[in-house]
């Protein structure tokens, strides 16, 4: 199943990623945000394990790349230098302990989702966007 993803973060003026097509196991038309959120974890996750470990005695990016990633706001060569793997279930664990704190906020379209057994009516042009929430210095409760 793919999915339109948005990345935003309270403060800045331009997304962190901006309506990126992920592709997520099928989780059906009619998933809770739990499911969602397990699906979503889960691929960012298995991306994130199979990026290149190699490093090159002189790396170099051609300039259709360094063009290609200035667009997102950050070029670099992709490779992990932490050669150490994520867990999917702990990271799965780790994503809804932080959306039941309030760490991040789920919109699918225009509406919040805000409870984690809430249905959600995904379609295909259906952009899920999450907002990484920033406290204010200080205690927040």
């Amino acid at each position: 199943m793919n999915l339109l993803v948005n990345v935003k973060q309270l403060g800045r003026k331009h997304a962190l990623i901006a309506r990126q097509e992920i592709e997520i196991d099928d989780i059906g038309v009619n998933p809770t945000l739990s499911d969602l959120l397990m699906a979503v974890v889960k691929q960012q996750v298995l991306a994130y394990n199979n990026r290149p470990t190699d490093k090159h005695i002189l790396p170099f990016l051609s300039s259709d790349e360094v063009a290609t990633q200035a667009l997102s706001g950050k070029v670099g060569f992709g490779v992990n230098y932490n050669e150490q793997k994520a867990d999917v279930v702990q990271a799965q664990e780790t994503a809804l302990l932080a959306f039941k704190d309030g760490m991040f906020a789920v919109f699918a379209d225009e509406e919040e989702l805000q409870d984690l057994e809430q249905t959600i009516s995904l379609e295909p042009a259906t952009v899920i966007t999450f907002i990484r929430l920033t406290f204010l210095a200080g205690s927040y409760w």
